[in-house]
């Protein structure tokens, strides 16, 4: 059945479909499901987002069926009402997604790259490495179990087979050095 054939009996499919006959509904889905998908997809230029519109269209349709009154011989104008309503909803809300996106996007990204900052920031990690590289074996592990791995001093005691006083005490030593170097890069 074309558009135009169901044009004829729209009314009375129309007043079929009203009162829950879904076959009459069925028929007046392929008579103008084309014609509504290509006027969607002509608005919001994308075909899945057609077919939604095509979709929420015609569900609109068939809640709204036993209230209207069918001014004309066919149903086509009513339903283009729906689908452009519904293709301007689809539209501003990728508008928006597309503004949430672009915003998450600029506050991730600085507004500028402090080149010398991050030349410092580099050259201090290095020295901090190469200070806890000459640490004896010991230490290094103190200070990856408690300062890196968050492990409170018995803990890491328990597992390095040492007292808790050995812990605080090399730690404390591994601190002060670290906060050598860390103050000696402020002054260069």
């Amino acid at each position: 059945m074309t558009g135009e054939d169901a044009g004829r009996g729209d009314a009375a499919l129309v007043a079929a479909a009203a009162s829950g006959d879904e076959s009459a509904f069925r028929l007046l889905y392929r008579a103008y499901a084309r014609p509504v998908y290509w006027f969607a997809h002509s608005l919001v230029h994308d075909t899945a987002d057609a077919e939604d519109v095509l979709q929420e269209t015609f569900l609109v349709a068939w809640r709204k069926l036993p209230g209207l009154e069918l001014s004309g011989d066919s149903l086509l104008p009513w339903l283009v009402t729906i689908c452009r309503f519904h293709a301007a909803n689809r539209l501003r809300r990728r508008q928006r997604e597309r503004r949430a996106v672009v915003s998450v996007v600029d506050e991730q990204i600085p507004s500028r790259v402090d080149v010398a900052g991050e030349v410092v920031a580099g050259a201090l990690v290095e020295r901090i490495l190469s200070e806890l590289a000459g640490l004896s074996e010991l230490d290094r592990e103190i200070f990856r179990l408690c300062a890196t791995d968050g492990l409170a001093y018995e803990d890491a005691a328990a597992r390095l087979g040492v007292s808790h006083g050995t812990v605080r005490n090399r730690l404390s030593r591994v601190r002060t050095r670290l906060r050598a170097v860390v103050g000696s890069e402020d002054t260069a």
